[in-house]
């Protein structure tokens, strides 16, 4: 797997190079974000640092995934929600705040690129009255109407359409849609079902089931 490594810290930046290869991925550095974005969609996987010199690192990430399907794991010192919050709604998949453990961000990357194999390997349209998602073209439709969602949107509003009607639960929902190690903010799961709800155009195609997730209606 090659790594896209954006990182300012050259100490960071040389430890992780070393311990990534020593788990036999392929790493190429930088601590240019404008670099990034222009080399990200050539790579497996994105780490990208906040902190960097020439752009932000939100602005990286948004730039990225405008662009590309490549996965991106945040890592950086900030840790306030409103940070985690704000990265996954530009697209990030993961977000760690340093110091992490090593063995942690191992895990991490291996758990977000089985979240993308396991969407590459999709080849069906899900069909839900006049809501159409195609899952190999990651294309959303409402009758005739395309509708823009984010990644994360896409992968949430794609789960709940694997069992329309049927609960799934806020727990099922984090561990399939973000990862079984997320630790951050279970409200971002509640943005994200708001949000859907206003690109649909219907409230009422995602239910509420208090106490327990959420539930996808067929609307007509």
């Amino acid at each position: 797997m090659r790594i896209l490594l954006v990182e300012d810290d050259v100490g960071i930046a040389s430890s992780l190079r070393e311990g990534l290869e020593r788990h036999g991925f392929e790493v190429t550095h930088t601590a240019s974000g404008r670099a990034a974005i222009g080399e990200a969609a050539a790579f497996d996987l994105v780490l990208l640092d906040l902190g960097l010199p020439d752009i932000d690192g939100k602005e990286v990430c948004r730039e990225i995934r405008g662009s590309s399907e490549v996965p991106i794991i945040v890592t950086t010192a900030r840790g306030d929600e409103i940070d985690r919050v704000v990265l996954l709604e530009l697209g990030a998949d993961d977000y760690m705040v340093k110091p992490f453990g090593f063995r942690e961000l191992v895990a991490r990357i291996g758990a977000v690129t089985r979240r993308y194999s396991r969407k590459a390997s999709d080849r069906a349209v899900l069909r839900i009255g006049r809501l159409h998602i195609d899952l190999d073209a990651r294309r959303v439709h409402v009758g005739d109407d395309e509708v823009e969602l984010t990644p994360k949107e896409f992968d949430l509003l794609a789960m709940l359409a694997e069992r329309p009607g049927a609960v799934r639960t806020r727990e099922d929902i984090i561990d399939e849609v973000w990862d079984v190690n997320w630790f951050g903010p279970t409200k971002t799961l509640d943005v994200h079902v708001s949000s859907l709800r206003r690109k649909l155009g219907h409230a009422e195609w995602i239910s509420t089931v208090r106490g327990v997730g959420y539930r996808l209606e067929s609307c007509e």
